[in-house]
């Protein structure tokens, strides 16, 4: 399933004429064991989480910086959900949404939201930060793929995920 939706993913990025860089490696479950395989990228490495809001039920996908430390508490009252509201979300719901395990969250997987039921938080370093690159899973853990920050966003526009951005500075 993962190597037919990272076809899919490839012929949309093809048909936007996005050019990408890809680069395989074993399979990884964290960022940390991840980053030997990618520290020869010249660009921004990410993390990404899957979140729900406890109260209001929502679905939020976190993409910031590697090295960004992330309090889930602040990241809430910032989106004015009330503190503490943001959890990781169940498997299950990734699987519905993303199509996607735990260990290859990306938002690159967004094309699978076809409802638009997911909201994408974005560290604005990523954006808005010169990097050339900006790297994340293509729908599999064992491979990392790069994009220039504007076919990010014009990847994003095309899935109809608008993002919030916010500053991890």
């Amino acid at each position: 399933m993962a190597s037919d939706l990272r076809k899919q993913l490839e012929q949309i990025l093809e048909e936007l004429d996005i050019h990408t860089t890809c680069d395989q490696h074993p399979e990884v479950l964290t960022v940390e064991q991840m980053l030997p395989h990618v520290a020869h990228l010249d660009g921004a490495v990410t993390k990404n989480l899957f979140l729900k809001d406890k109260k209001r039920k929502g679905l939020w996908l976190l993409c910031v910086r590697q090295d960004r430390r992330v309090d889930l508490g602040e990241v809430s009252r910032r989106l004015g959900l009330g503190g503490g509201n943001l959890r990781l979300a169940e498997e299950q719901q990734l699987m519905e949404k993303l199509c996607v395990r735990p260990g290859c969250v990306t938002p690159l997987a967004l094309f699978c939201d076809s409802d638009r039921s997911v909201k994408l938080v974005l560290d604005r370093d990523l954006t808005h930060g010169g990097h050339q690159r900006l790297y994340f899973h293509p729908m599999t853990n064992s491979a990392t793929m790069g994009l220039a920050p504007p076919d990010l966003l014009r990847f994003l526009q095309h899935t109809g995920h608008e993002p919030v951005l916010l500053s991890f500075d």
